[in-house]
């Protein structure tokens, strides 16, 4: 899903202006943006240290001087961009003493650190200073074509990397060695990051959701659970596969199929419009009529992007709407404590003519021999 023309459209204008909009409806004459993945989105700066005011009018991010060749070449016009020596607060207050008829300043609630809020209610005490949530999220949400092509890019390379890593996996290997295999594959592919610690649970352990990869040493018959991503312009893919090493048994045929046939109804039939707690009922219905309700215990997904974990989610007390261009898992899993478990991950863009699943691995049962 590869779109050249996307590519080359810069959206930090379009951004800007919506989120410009927003501090209007806010009643904010500015915010001040902390979170990196908030500063990427407006700006395109990728580095690891940032802050970025935007006003109205004005739009200006304080880096250090070690970034200061790479943020000419990331932000160009995007921004007013000024280096920093010292720390980077010292440079916010005299550009916002600077800019008239601006009193009411929004700060980012969920991602500004104690420390950080004591500088607003000292250093920056003559301006008022409220609390604001998602401004930016809100945005990040609904995707462009830009960022679903480098999801898309993101998903090809999780996927040939799994394709690779498969056939290698063998009685004795440990879990450790197998993400290693995995996440090397990751590189070789092209992806510049792991959006998150490769998970490679297997056996028992395949029943914790969120296992990190271990020592325990692959046996033949274990289901093997790989939950991983990666990460192409900044954006990420997220996925699962699980499989079992040798043949299957018939218990085990049986509990992947409640999982892939949960997956594939979801999938199906997620649309736009829809709440969040009724995508999730897609699978966690046919879960609980299959009898294993009580094993699916997380959320059916969550949208991806900048970060591997963003707006929207899909849970059972989720009662916002799903919007054209986002980009969510879907992930049904049931989990049986000390036998094994399986999940089935996929990423799915929802479109005005339904949802497009962007992952293309197999999702029928693979045996390894």
């Amino acid at each position: 899903m590869r779109d050249d023309a996307a590519l080359t459209t810069d959206n930090r204008p379009t951004r800007l202006a919506a989120l410009r909009e927003a501090l209007g409806k806010a009643d904010l004459d500015g915010l001040l943006v902390t979170a990196l993945p908030n500063i990427r989105y407006l700006t395109g700066f990728s580095g690891s240290s940032a802050l970025l005011l935007v006003t109205a009018l004005d739009c200006v991010l304080f880096t250090d001087f070690r970034y200061e060749a790479q943020v000419v070449d990331e932000v160009g016009r995007a921004a007013t961009v000024r280096i920093e020596s010292t720390s980077l607060w010292n440079g916010v207050w005299p550009v916002i003493a600077g800019l008239p008829g601006v009193e009411r300043i929004g700060f980012e609630s969920a991602h500004l650190l104690h420390r950080d809020f004591a500088r607003l209610l000292e250093q920056g005490s003559r301006w008022q200073w409220r609390p604001a949530a998602d401004l930016v999220e809100s945005l990040r949400a609904i995707k462009d074509a830009g960022e679903v092509a480098a999801i898309s890019r993101a998903v090809g390379m999780a996927e040939r990397a799994l394709a690779r890593t498969l056939p290698l996996l063998m009685p004795g290997m440990t879990e450790t060695s197998a993400a290693g295999l995995l996440e090397r594959h990751l590189r070789e592919e092209g992806s510049e990051a792991y959006p998150f610690a490769t998970i490679v649970a297997s056996g028992p352990r395949s029943a914790l959701p969120h296992a990190r990869a271990g020592d325990r040493v692959f046996a033949t018959g274990d289901f093997i659970l790989m939950d991983f991503g990666a990460v192409a312009d900044g954006y990420c893919s997220d996925i699962t596969r699980t499989v079992v090493l040798g043949a299957a048994n018939a218990d085990q045929r049986a509990f992947y199929e409640v999982v892939r046939e949960a997956n594939a109804r979801a999938s199906g039939a997620i649309r736009v419009g829809m709440r969040g707690m009724a995508a999730d009922a897609l699978a966690r219905d046919y879960i609980d009529a299959c009898g294993h309700g009580d094993a699916f215990g997380h959320s059916l997904g969550h949208g991806i992007g900048l970060e591997v974990h963003e707006a929207p989610r899909l849970a059972k007390t989720v009662e916002a709407p799903l919007a054209t261009g986002m980009v969510v898992t879907i992930e049904p899993g049931i989990y049986r404590p000390g036998w094994g478990g399986v999940r089935i991950e996929d990423d799915v863009l929802l479109t005005e003519d339904g949802a497009v699943v962007l992952t293309t691995f197999p999702r029928h049962l693979i045996e390894i021999a």
